[in-house]
């Protein structure tokens, strides 16, 4: 059975634009804990995605794109699962070929955490760890727009 940790070190309601990002630790599919504050000074994409969600499925390989694109830039990516199972998500994760670090959220404490009310979610965080962006669900087209606004952080 997979064991999964979750730390969040920041009560409160849902995130808001220019706040800090709540901090969390979350156990990926390897075993190994990843704390999103340890990502300060790089620009982080928190993607909230599940395997039953056709959007997150549509959704995916633009993600990777970006990854691929950016993260010599400095964009840090990861993708929080909320399947009941971590197993069901980090096999889901392998089979999308999700190609950035994916965490577990099997009790939905960070997805609490972050109250963002759809599916898919991400949330775009600068280099000094404040929420700059927030969208909500996937449609055609939203890729061009994280585009822009992983360019915006990256260069500042």
């Amino acid at each position: 059975m997979l064991c999964l940790a979750c730390t969040c070190t920041s009560a409160g309601a849902a995130v808001t634009l220019q706040a800090p990002a709540p901090d969390f630790t979350l156990r990926g599919p390897d075993g190994r804990n990843l704390r999103l504050g340890e990502q300060r000074g790089q620009v982080v994409l928190v993607n909230f995605w599940a395997s039953w969600c056709g959007p997150c499925r549509q959704e995916m390989p633009q993600l990777n794109r970006l990854y691929d694109k950016y993260r010599s830039a400095g964009l840090v990516m990861l993708g929080v699962n909320i399947d009941d199972d971590a197993r069901v998500g980090a096999a889901t994760a392998q089979r999308w070929g999700v190609r950035f670090p994916v965490l577990l959220d099997e009790q939905k404490a960070v997805t609490r955490l972050y109250d963002l009310g759809s599916m898919p979610a991400t949330v775009l965080i600068d280099r000094d760890g404040r929420v700059r962006y927030l969208h909500r669900g996937w449609r055609d087209g939203a890729d061009e727009l994280y585009e822009r606004q992983i360019r915006e952080l990256v260069k500042e």
